[in-house]
């Protein structure tokens, strides 16, 4: 209780010290984001656009007694940008090129919140939330626009074991999120096994985050959908950067090829395997501590170890403009995590044991988009992709000749056909079709006895989408309702899944907003047993086969409210998600439950609240996320409801950053109740062979308090070449934070608890160059 009382102090004493100090506007140039504002309240208008399209720019303030239409001429003649009004209130901003000069301008999704949180970071009025890192400032304890961190910071999203490739939105587990890279189902989202990004921070220029009333167009996932695409318009100058930190190199380039291609570039290699850094520490201490791997160590004395241990990634995109109404894009990407772990030890009879492990996780894809113009009404796009993941994972005992070989693959190929019409100034409508043929491989096989399975399966999907978005003549109200119709082949189920959002504002201030969607999902992840792939990457992805393993549907609804004023944000929203025909294999489940082969549900019942207030180059917040989320199966617990493994009844987070000119700081303050575990019974009747166990998820670990710090400079080193150094400290008091904790037995046959540790004290340091 104490430290949620510091967070609000905390929280409390940033606004009064922003108040005090920081009250005073400047006189000469303005940011065209808050002229816009400004230009709404005295006219009565409204501004729509992409957020990027404004976000850097200062000009001079305007003269209070101009009209409304002196207003955008002069608009269109001191920005490169394009202001047209679409009736007597509703005016759309993009930026001026020859396809806009040619063609109506087609209504964009509103931006309803701009700098939500902090600069970068809006939300539209579908529910939506899009982060552009190009504008991006800092939130704390990051100093590079980490896509998946970034997502963290939003209000129900986290993860409970601080691990990217584990995000949770609202209670679901991660692989029930659909993450989308150029339009590439991605089946791996982490590095160093989850706790870095593996999306390049500095190509990945547009995020979209949806965690209720999705569009109809995205399916095959039951939880949030994240969607990130690197800068999609022609630069027409060369620009590029390189850079690295206390774990990897990396570097980008933006390389125009004619007036209408483009080639984009971008690398990252780690040198872990070549030189050892207090954060390299840290995370291999954090991953690798409680796996498998040393887990012999812990009963025999080791007397020798060699680790070798890299990550990388590599992304190119071309673009190509063909004509004023028609272009193509090609993406192409490879990312992976390689180990070899190698141990000599000897057991308490002085026998020697050499074993040799290896683990690799690898993903590559790639994507290829045309779209057509095809009048100024209508717009046509086609896109086709495809996606590899592979995990392998060799233990070769060479004492004994033993050699256990896994391998989890996934092949995705995808193609998708959209077509968007603008119907009138108040209605559009989107329609498509969407074809998947998704090939999951599990491969096993054991010598010094010999053991060989091969597992492969096949569901090909065909989905129609349509939807229809409303706006009223005031733009006050809008609404979208589509709806989604699935096919799985190899299951022979038809599934309509209808979505909606309603955005109302009233009062002048408030906005109301309800959410609501169906979803289905055919591909999930299980986890066989606790030490397959070392316990690192122990879930493995397998198909829907309408036995053992259902096809998975959702259910979701929010109603939201929020207030907008003077840089003021407070919002509230409640909801509630129910996720249907869940196996117990899929929950990690490491109590008496572990081998049981059930399915049932979860709901999750919850209120999401937000408070934000921003001054001049300050932003502070505080969120607090009360969420109820409980199993129900149809065996296990005698059918009784029990607390999920990832419950968190309380989330808070409070937030504090300044974003200068060339200094920018973050501080913040993490704390969650802890996770439910299951305890042993205090007398064990038969403790030689299982262990009895008291009521499932009865039992709850400590509470959770991180406090993180970061910090960037930017200097400039000549013409055209700028630099910026970034220092951060993950979890700067030190706190010893216990994740999960299970039992098992030790050589000696009695039980032990294990406890796994978040990450310790974890400095970074980072340097750039951007020419």
């Amino acid at each position: 209780m104490n430290k949620k009382l510091l967070c609000l102090i905390f929280y409390c004493l940033s606004i009064a010290f922003c108040n005090l100090t920081f009250c005073q506007e400047q006189q000469d140039e303005k940011s065209l984001v808050q002229i816009l504002l400004d230009i709404e309240k005295q006219h009565d208008v409204k501004f729509s656009f992409e957020t990027k399209t404004v976000e850097t720019i200062l000009i001079s303030p305007l003269s209070n007694d101009l009209s409304i239409e002196q207003i955008l001429d002069h608009l269109n003649r001191v920005t490169n940008l394009n202001f047209k009004m679409l009736n007597d209130r509703f005016i759309v901003i993009t930026v001026k090129t020859a396809l806009n000069i040619l063609n109506k301008v087609q209504q964009l999704k509103e931006v309803v919140i701009i700098n939500y949180l902090t600069k970068g970071i809006s939300k539209t009025n579908d529910g939506s939330v899009k982060a552009n890192t190009k504008a991006f400032d800092i939130l704390p304890g990051l100093i590079e626009p980490d896509v998946l961190q970034i997502v963290q910071n939003l209000p129900g999203i986290m993860s409970v074991d601080e691990r990217i490739s584990n995000i949770n939105v609202r209670g679901g587990t991660n692989d029930q999120n659909l993450i989308l890279y150029e339009g590439i189902r991605m089946y791996q989202s982490g590095h160093f096994f989850g706790l870095i990004s593996a999306f390049n921070p500095y190509l990945s220029e547009n995020i979209t985050i949806s965690k209720n009333g999705t569009s109809a167009k995205f399916g095959n996932a039951v939880s949030s959908t994240i969607a990130i695409k690197n800068s999609d318009n022609l630069d027409n100058k060369t620009s590029a950067g390189i850079g690295g930190d206390m774990l990897s190199v990396d570097g980008y380039a933006k390389i125009p090829l004619s007036n209408k291609t483009e080639l984009q570039l971008s690398a990252r290699r780690s040198y872990t395997d070549l030189l050892v850094s207090k954060t390299y520490d840290s995370y291999f201490d954090r991953i690798f501590k409680d796996s498998e791997l040393n887990t012999s160590s812990n009963i025999n004395m080791l007397l020798a170890q060699d680790e070798r241990f890299l990550f990388y990634d590599f992304n190119a995109k071309f673009l190509y403009d063909i004509d004023n109404t028609s272009k193509l894009r090609i993406n192409i990407m490879s990312m992976s995590n390689d180990l070899d772990y190698n141990q000599v030890f000897t057991s308490a009879d002085n026998d020697f044991q050499e074993t040799k492990s290896k683990l690799n996780q690898t993903s590559y894809g790639a994507s290829a988009t045309y779209s057509k113009l095809i009048n100024s009404d209508v717009n046509l796009s086609a896109q086709v992709y495809y996606s590899n993941y592979d995990l392998d994972a060799k233990n070769n005992n060479v004492t004994k000749n033993q050699l256990l070989t896994q391998e989890n693959k996934v092949e995705d190929f995808g193609f998708r056909l959209d077509l968007s019409k603008t119907v009138s100034e108040d209605i559009n409508f989107n329609s498509g079709y969407q074809f998947n043929d998704v090939a999951v491989t599990n491969f096993e096989d054991v010598t010094n006895p010999n053991y060989t399975s091969l597992v492969k399966e096949i569901i090909r999907t065909h989905a129609l989408f349509g939807e229809i978005e409303w706006y009223s003549p005031s733009r006050e109200t809008s609404i979208r309702l589509g709806s989604r119709i699935s096919y799985f082949g190899k299951l022979a189920e038809f599934l309509i899944e209808p979505r909606f959002s309603i955005n109302y504002k009233f009062l002048d201030y408030f906005r109301l907003e309800v959410l609501g969607e169906l979803k289905s999902q055919s591909i999930t992840q299980i986890i066989d047993l606790q030490q397959d792939f070392f316990g690192i990457e122990k879930r493995r992805w397998q198909l829907a086969n309408g036995n053992d393993v259902p096809l998975i549907t959702s259910e979701q609804a929010s109603v939201g409210v929020s207030y907008n004023q003077n840089n003021l944000l407070v919002s509230i929203e409640g909801y509630y998600k129910g996720v249907n025909n869940i196996t117990a294999r899929s929950q990690g489940f490491q109590n008496q439950f572990q081998f049981t082969k059930d399915t049932g549900h979860y709901t999750v019942k919850g209120i999401d609240f937000l408070i934000n207030k921003r001054f001049k180059d300050f932003s502070t917040w505080l969120s607090y996320t009360y969420s109820k989320n409980d199993y129900n199966f149809s065996e296990i617990n005698s059918s009784t409801s029990f607390p999920n493994t990832i419950d968190l009844r309380h989330v808070v987070n409070s937030s504090l950053t300044y974003n200068g000119e060339k200094l920018k700081i973050g501080i913040g303050f993490n704390w969650h109740s802890g996770r439910p575990f299951t305890a042993p019974l205090a007398l064990q009747v038969d403790s030689n062979s299982t262990i009895e166990y008291n009521t499932p998820n009865s039992s709850r670990l400590d509470d959770y308090f991180r406090t993180d710090i970061s910090a960037i400079y930017k200097l400039k080193l000549s013409k055209g070449v700028n630099a910026e150094v970034g220092a951060s400290i993950w979890n700067i008091f030190n706190q010893t934070n216990i994740i999960n904790r299970f039992y098992t037995f030790n050589s000696a046959n009695a039980i032990v608890e294990i406890n796994n540790k978040s990450l310790k004290l974890t400095p970074n340091l980072s340097f750039r160059i951007n020419f």
